[in-house]
């Protein structure tokens, strides 16, 4: 393992979802629910879902550079979400669910841009997706953290969940753990 570990911040969605697919890949050390983008301090759950806070549900994805690329993490989330459906997932409605890529330092903003643009190529309609930078990010409660493994009988995470942690299995095999 590298000794120097980095951070990627993304919103597609339910951080449910976007929690479980990236704890299993190869390289991730860590993954929080949580919020960022918004102009409220110590957003709650309730309070980011009443679209008020501008906060974007996201997650914190700690990794391993020399396992996992930053390009290659945004592969995946390109491929679990639609980028295209603004302020939308499926079901889940509202800018809180918004695409999102929150920057870290300017190399990630040139590797999101590129990525950005090579992925359109895999859409028909135009991608939404947001690339800004990462102004704070705050951990969502405690009961937020690794829900999928925690609920896995829950009626969202078998309807919704876990047909995406299974697409990015059959999607990147050699990238799960």
């Amino acid at each position: 393992m590298s000794e120097k570990l980095e951070k990627a911040t993304l919103g597609g969605g339910c951080f449910w979802c976007l929690e479980a697919v990236f704890e299993d890949v190869r390289g991730v050390v860590n993954v929080v629910s949580g919020y960022a983008g918004g102009h409220t301090e110590n957003p709650d759950y309730r309070s980011v879902c009443s679209g008020e806070t501008g906060h974007a549900e996201v997650v914190q994805i700690t990794f391993d550079p020399s396992v996992v690329s930053y390009k290659e993490l945004l592969d995946i989330f390109w491929k679990i979400h639609d980028p295209t459906t603004p302020n939308r997932q499926g079901a889940d409605v509202g800018t809180q669910y918004r695409s999102v890529i929150f920057y870290h330092d300017e190399e990630q903003k040139r590797i999101a841009e590129e990525s950005r643009a090579e992925a359109q190529k895999l859409f028909a309609a135009p991608i939404v997706t947001e690339i800004v930078p990462l102004t704070k990010f705050w951990p969502a409660e405690e009961y937020h953290q690794d829900y999928f493994r925690k609920n896995p009988y829950h009626g969202y995470c078998r309807a919704v969940v876990a047909p995406k942690v299974e697409k990015f299995r059959e999607n990147f095999k050699e990238m799960a753990k």
